[in-house]
């Protein structure tokens, strides 16, 4: 038989349904208002190129944007727009193939932020 550590209470006939992760009846879930609490940024954006760990392809990284997830993605979508490239949205970092630095930058000071170059 399967270990099920990860399962847990999903129902409770008092309070009805339960929250797997805080293991609060929904209504007084904690997870949902930690998730929508915007993240805290020093204001500064980062604008960054690496090649480490990616076969020498050079990626332009974008970091320190205090946005949610669904305004981080639509940004990362512009920018890769912008740049005419792919690239993608992870823990809160946004990624685009190339080496667009300049090309970012613009297109930040644009929306209102204040990026910075970073590294070399």
């Amino acid at each position: 038989m399967k270990n099920q550590s990860g399962s847990g209470l999903v129902y409770f006939t008092e309070t009805g349904r339960m929250c797997p992760v805080c293991r609060n009846a929904l209504a007084q879930c904690q997870c949902k208002a930690a998730a929508k609490a915007a993240p805290a940024g020093d204001g500064v954006v980062r604008v960054s190129r690496q090649t480490k760990g990616r076969g020498g392809k050079s990626v332009t990284v974008v970091k320190g944007l205090a946005l949610d997830a669904a305004m981080l993605a639509a940004l990362g979508k512009q920018l890769r727009t912008a740049c005419g490239s792919g690239g993608t949205v992870k823990d809160g970092v946004i990624e685009v193939q190339g080496d667009h630095c300049e090309l970012i930058m613009e297109a930040l000071r644009k929306q209102g932020h204040q990026p910075k170059r970073a590294g070399g």
